[in-house]
């Protein structure tokens, strides 16, 4: 976590305390599935800018609305104007996807700034988007509505609608409120609220056979009392299957899991939930505990390790991890290039020299003997360690770490490499990017600071997550890469105490309008800022955040049908 515009803390001398979105299949996900494929997948899901926008309306004092930064809708009696009736006109040009996309799902994303008790319906539209005020046109099949409508970004499922390339039109029509709602237009200054179209599809190639695995590869056990130092022993607990190789078409189902862990449908739900001397430096109890609050497995579990080589921080996977895997979770583990109980930062020069080959080869060797697929992660928000050398130098550091994976045979680690996905530094990460053949995961850390990072603005999940998403795609970094939330969070409002647990019931719509995040990870600790009045990170600091990030776990979208408890 990094407050953006404000300096670092010193860091802990002890494991970094983080959460992180991301998907990893655990032994019980993927025992869960009797033959893994990889399904079809969203080729390169695009969003969408509108065109054109106007309010459709025969009221004459609303004038130019081709040119406002906003648009209206109204029931058909406004504001006691009997005529006064008001519809919001989008458009939108469909022309990047190709000849062979199937299954084209389609999301209307408009942002409205308060929340009002009416019913917002989308239509197909033949009315002129592009005119400045035009007369309402009759409205042609509706498409989807919304009600009430949310503070934030509402969205309706247009896929009736959008069947492929081409031009299309929508109206929102009001009913239920005789007064004006108004909405963000393509003319609103900030560009993260403007009106998008988020399209996502499937390549209709022919289906493969899953190539299931002949001889399923053991998991080693543990003691069955844990310690920070597991001696594994020789007698499996569980056979593993690995997942298959990956064919190159799929069935499409629901509930298949790719061999990079890329779950064919929805999203991996994580936490990093941060474990203290008070508690033993008890990992797994960190998370259990958080998991009886909000009544469900996580998906992932994400921990930070060092290059110490000794202990759970370096020795990694340790016992907690062993169990937690065992128990149907998947791990994630990010690897950083020092040593938390010293505090010595290692640079990146230190990295690729070989200096420490014997350290990356000892931790490579575990991840292997584990037999399943891990999420790792080299280094995270690399742009905010300047002590350690160039971004040249970290690209050096990644390939070399990844390479002696690979020559231990660690071939079941899948690669997430994870930026800040702070605007201040969109002119770096294309030089921070290892390149597609060392990269399998595109992650990100996106925050809701409001007031713990010195700003008043409150961001929706929406904006929160959609800047560093939209950059990617328009410069088409990690073209065709799953994306994660590596780390995600939120703070609380004080002026509005039901603020975060609307925020938490908002995200998986959020993330359903941005179909290429197939993982969230949340970072449940106060991180690098600090607990205040004003300022709380964590998901639990009250019953009605719990009360909404329960909700959020189990929404359909981050429930994935794989085995286990899910």
């Amino acid at each position: 976590m990094s407050r953006h515009g404000l300096h670092r803390r010193t860091r802990h001398h002890g494991p970094r305390r983080k959460a992180v979105l991301l998907g990893v299949v655990g032994t019980t996900v993927v025992a869960g599935i009797a033959a893994t494929t990889v399904p079809l997948l969203a080729a390169d899901d695009v969003s969408i800018r509108a065109t054109a926008d106007t309010t459709a309306t025969t009221v004459p004092q609303d004038g130019d609305n081709g040119a406002k930064t906003t648009l209206a809708t109204c029931a058909a009696r406004c504001d006691g104007n009997p005529r006064g009736a008001r519809e919001a006109v989008i458009r939108f040009a469909v022309t990047s996807l190709p000849a062979s996309a199937v299954n084209i799902r389609a999301t209307l994303r408009v942002h409205a700034w308060q929340k009002f008790p009416a019913t917002v319906t989308a239509h197909a539209s033949t009315a002129d988007a592009g005119a400045a005020r035009p007369a309402p046109t009759p409205p042609g099949p509706a498409l989807d509505a919304v009600s009430p409508v949310a503070a934030g970004f509402n969205e309706w499922d247009v896929s009736a609608l959008v069947r492929g390339n081409g031009t299309w039109t929508v109206s929102l029509a009001q009913t239920g409120l005789e007064t004006r709602i108004y909405w963000a237009s393509t003319e609103n200054s900030n560009p993260d609220l403007r009106p998008r179209l988020e399209i996502r599809y499937d390549v209709g190639t022919s289906p493969t056979p899953a190539v299931t695995s002949a001889a399923p590869s053991p998991s080693r056990t543990v003691a069955p009392t844990l310690a920070p130092r597991p001696t594994p022993s020789a007698s499996p607990t569980r056979a593993l299957p690995r997942p298959s190789a990956s064919p190159s078409g799929g069935t499409g189902r629901c509930g298949e899991v790719s061999d990079k862990l890329v779950p064919s449908c929805g999203a991996w739900w994580g936490m990093y939930s941060p474990a203290d001397a008070g508690g033993g430096w008890d990992h797994g109890a960190a998370v259990a505990e958080v998991e009886a609050q909000v009544g469900r497995k996580f998906d992932i579990v994400h921990r930070y390790h060092d290059f110490s080589g000794t202990g759970s921080n370096g020795a990694f996977p340790d016992a907690y991890q062993r169990q937690q895997m065992r128990e149907g979770r998947l791990m994630f583990f990010a690897w950083e290039s020092r040593v938390f109980s010293s505090g010595t930062v290692l640079t990146w020069r230190d990295v690729y020299s070989g200096r420490y080959d014997a350290t990356i080869d000892a931790v490579a060797g575990r991840i292997r003997d584990t037999g399943v697929p891990v999420f790792m992660g080299f280094d995270h928000e690399p742009e905010d360690e300047p002590a350690k050398g160039s971004d040249a130098d970290f690209v050096r550091a990644w390939r070399h770490v990844h390479d002696r994976f690979a020559a231990a045979g660690a071939h079941n680690a899948v690669w997430v490499w994870t930026m800040m996905g702070w605007s201040g530094h969109y002119d770096r990460y294309a030089a921070l990017y290892p390149g597609d053949r060392y990269v399998d995961w595109v992650g990100y850390d996106p925050y809701n600071f409001h007031v713990c990072n010195g700003s008043t603005v409150w961001k929706s999940p929406a904006t929160t997550i959609g800047g560093f998403y939209r950059w990617l795609d328009e410069h088409r970094l990690g073209v065709g890469k799953p994306r994660m939330l590596a780390e995600f969070g939120t703070n609380f409002n004080a002026a509005d105490p039901d603020a975060k647990r609307r925020w938490f019931e908002e995200f998986p719509a959020a993330l359903r309008a941005h179909p290429k995040i197939k993982a969230a990870i949340y970072f449940n600790s106060a991180g690098m800022t600090r607990r205040t009045s004003t300022c709380d990170m964590t998901m639990n600091h009250d019953a009605s955040a719990v009360a909404g990030f329960t909700r959020a776990g189990r929404d359909s979208y981050l429930r994935q049908p794989t085995g286990g408890s899910r």
